[in-house]
């Protein structure tokens, strides 16, 4: 049984919602404005390697990285994505889905009194979008436009400490690069929602737990 948590914050995309969906039918749609035909699979597997070299260059808003991001994958696909329809691309972030799992285990521990937050690489406009997909109050945002820089950069999680102050905070997120490694170095209890069942990185530091899925943490939270 876990200690007692008073909050507990999330990465969004990803997280609650279905990140690789997302961005395969986003490339889908993109093509089929474009009128041509290319494999999202492919092209979701160059969007992983290419957004965090996109990130660690000098901050610019989500929308420029989500643009950018897919610009690049789209060319080393052999697709020259003009300029329009990378910013549609962009645009199509809020209609990203949650996993089918998000709202039952959002709803299970707001029931069970955590108060629940999210720390996101996103644009505060399009963050506000993306939670109306949520069924439980939101109370704690931290985003990259209110802090500057692109997580696994520890500054989402200096700015949610201070606003979380004293109470007892777990921090739960799929990505180890992103969220396990810096919640970790700063000492933060962090649960590694596995989602993609990968194996620890060699040398990587140990989250407190491990689980497949929400309902999981749920349910290793005792909610």
């Amino acid at each position: 049984m876990p200690d007692n948590f008073d909050v507990i914050t999330f990465d969004c995309y990803g997280t609650l919602i279905d990140w690789n969906r997302g961005i395969r039918a986003a490339f889908a749609a993109a093509a089929e404005r474009s009128g041509i035909t290319m494999d999202p699979v492919a092209a979701l597997a160059a969007y992983h390697t290419v957004e965090p070299e996109v990130q660690a260059a000098d901050y610019r808003p989500y929308r420029d990285v989500l643009a950018e991001t897919a610009r690049r994958a789209a060319a080393s696909i052999g697709w020259p994505m003009d300029d329009a329809t990378a910013a549609f691309f962009a645009s199509s972030l809020p209609d990203w889905p949650p996993f089918d799992d998000t709202n039952p285990a959002l709803d299970r521990l707001h029931v069970a009194g955590y108060r629940l937050g999210i720390l996101s690489n996103v644009d505060d406009d399009l963050l506000a979008a993306t939670i109306t997909h949520f069924s439980a109050p939101i109370s704690l945002i931290v985003t990259a436009q209110q802090v500057g820089s692109y997580k696994p950069a520890a500054a989402h999680f200096v700015a949610a400490r201070e606003r979380i102050g004293g109470l007892r905070w777990l921090h739960a997120a799929q990505s180890h690069f992103h969220d396990v490694v810096p919640a970790a170095r700063l000492g933060l209890p962090v649960v590694w929602v596995n989602r993609l069942r990968e194996a620890l990185p060699p040398g990587g530091p140990a989250p407190l737990a491990e689980v497949p899925n929400l309902l999981a943490l749920a349910e290793w939270l005792g909610a």
